[in-house]
């Protein structure tokens, strides 16, 4: 038997369609959920303790970039590369987080909260 949201319950009469498709209801939702996750997912990466900041998407896209005011100190070139290593960082951070809301789609298991997204 299926149902969706508002949806009633439907049965093909046959126990074994009627399994293959709740595995497919649940397998439709898991993929879902994993779709939002990854969309809220972000990496966050920092360097020159923590003077500056880079938030990425999964994919690597910056999507913040915070400088306190006193990593301005460093230098234009110094500071290039806070910033350079600190998207790199973040870069890595969003793979695991990525890998985490991906990996119970290919074991089957349930959503890790090891990582906030």
């Amino acid at each position: 038997m299926t149902t969706g949201p508002g949806e009633r319950p439907f049965t093909s009469g046959d126990p074994q369609v009627d399994e293959v498709l709740e595995a497919l209801a649940a397998q439709s939702a898991m993929f879902e959920a994993a779709g939002r996750r990854m969309a809220e997912t972000r990496g966050q990466g920092e360097a020159e303790d923590g003077r500056v900041v880079v938030e990425v998407s999964p994919g690597g896209s910056l999507v913040s970039l915070r400088i306190d005011p006193r990593a301005m100190r460093l230098g234009s070139e110094a500071l290039a590369e806070a910033i350079i290593a600190a998207a790199r960082q973040a870069e890595q951070d969003a793979a695991r987080r990525a890998e985490a809301v991906m990996l119970p789609l290919v074991t089957g298991s349930e959503p890790s909260d090891g990582f906030a997204t």
